[in-house]
């Protein structure tokens, strides 16, 4: 943690356990994560199994395929080639994939492929790929829906309108204006300058061992079942790129301004800005880039869906931090977990009551009565009640000050809970025995059972 300012050392050491706790309250199988503040790792991890068949354990040097944070590559490699003056965001789709040139969407700019108003299908009228009945769409058949009357749904520009196959397109732009593979491109134009060995651009067979397991999700099935790992092939553009949590945050953290490695400023600038408005006030659109609000705090990152692989990422361009979560099930709360850090963040941020000195950590910790779990954390030097059960860790939250040597005053929360009143805590000779908490009921330390 060095370098680290001590505001957010409360954070960082409650975090994990937040996590690690989410994750087996979820019972997602696996969960990896990373954050990184200006570049350095201050926090990184794996929790869980990767496979639920071997028992194996997830750890932090496991692969994972980041799906949809392609698109912020794809983006790079596009800007990129902009830099160099070796295409221009203006050009259209046919001026370099010349096949397209009369299809439905060969006028579509590489601008309005980038930020997804092109009006171009999703996944094309048949995207059973993504359930593993069919393989992804090579380059001849991807062509093939680019030219077929479906492709174009909406006209250009008319609105926010997702496309894999927009971003698949995108893919043979890049090949064709650079005569290399995507894989090897993102390979040479990010990984290796920013020294990262486990980040790339498609499924790698002779890394087999390496990936974490996918699993299927719980909510049409009582048992989760071990998926296999698939090539995107045309699609790699889209989806297919592959990364740990540590390496996508060391990339994440080499597009915060300042950092000119890939990419200029104004580049990032247009990387970053708001094209398309999705949700007031929550989430907008850039190019390649989700840019979202989120507990007071503007955003920059992605998420990604691929069978049995949910990731999210997020990166705060004006405070230096970036947080990746990574999960093994397609049920994954991915973005969840991601953003619950912010969350914190904000609420240790934003609190006005007394702050306590570092011995009120000796009332932290999980507890638990019949009624629900509640952690007691410390925040910047403030103590909270937080219910980690919630999906948002902030939400609910009750400001606690110290009372005396065994207890806190509870002088926060909505009203509902015990206000001013006291929280008693039993120490014995090896820390806290039980703590007779809201409404004056007992909880007790709880620790996670195992997965066995």
């Amino acid at each position: 943690m060095a370098g680290m300012t001590e505001t957010w050392a409360d954070l960082i050491d409650y975090y994990p356990s937040w996590l690690a706790y989410r994750r087996w309250y979820l019972r997602i199988p696996g969960v990896q994560f990373a954050v990184r503040r200006q570049g350095e790792l201050v926090s990184a991890g794996a929790i869980g199994v990767s496979n639920i068949d071997t028992g194996e354990q997830l750890t932090s040097n496991h692969l994972f395929r980041i799906a949809a944070h392609s698109k912020t590559l794809a983006a790079v490699l596009v800007l990129q080639l902009a830099e160099r003056g070796a295409l221009r965001l203006g050009d259209s789709l046919g001026e370099h994939v010349p096949g397209l040139a009369d299809s439905p969407v060969g006028d579509r700019t590489l601008s309005e492929l980038l930020t997804h108003s092109g009006g171009v299908i999703r996944d094309s009228e048949d995207g059973d790929f993504w359930q593993s009945v069919k393989p992804f769409p090579g380059r001849d058949e991807l062509i093939a829906i680019a030219r077929a009357a479906s492709s174009a749904t909406i006209a250009r520009n008319e609105h926010f309108k997702y496309s894999n196959i927009g971003y698949g397109l995108l893919g043979l732009v890049i090949e064709a204006v650079t005569g290399d593979s995507y894989a090897q491109l993102v390979r040479d134009q990010i990984a290796t300058p920013l020294g990262l060995t486990d980040l790339g651009g498609e499924y790698e067979p002779e890394r087999s061992a390496d990936y974490a397991a996918a699993h299927s999700g719980l909510s049409g099935a009582r048992n989760r079942i071990v998926l296999e790992h698939v090539d995107t092939r045309a699609l790699a553009a889209a989806t297919g790129c592959f990364a740990t949590a540590r390496d996508l945050t060391a990339y994440f953290s080499a597009l915060m301004p300042g950092e000119h490695r890939l990419l200029n400023a104004d580049s990032q600038r247009v990387q970053r800005h708001w094209h398309w408005q999705i949700k007031q006030g929550e989430r907008h659109y850039g190019h390649g880039m989700s840019l979202d609000r989120i507990a007071d705090i503007d955003l920059f990152g992605h998420t990604g869906g691929y069978p049995g692989h949910i990731t999210a990422s997020f990166a705060d361009a004006n405070e230096g931090w970036v947080v990746s979560a990574f999960t093994n099930s397609i049920d994954g709360a991915a973005s969840q977990l991601g953003s619950g850090f912010f969350h914190l963040r904000n609420l240790a941020r934003k609190a006005e009551h007394e702050t306590s000195d570092d011995s009120a950590v000796r009332f932290t910790g999980r507890f638990a009565s019949l009624w629900g779990v509640q952690d007691v954390i410390r925040l910047d030097g403030r103590l909270f009640a937080v219910d980690p059960t919630a999906p948002e860790p902030a939400d609910e939250a009750v400001a606690l000050e110290v009372a005396d040597d065994s207890s806190l005053r509870i002088v926060g929360g909505r009203g509902g809970n015990s206000y001013r009143e006291l929280m008693r805590y039993e120490f014995g000779p090896d820390g806290i025995v039980s703590v007779r908490g809201d409404s004056g009921m007992s909880l007790r330390p709880f620790e996670l059972p195992s997965d066995d």
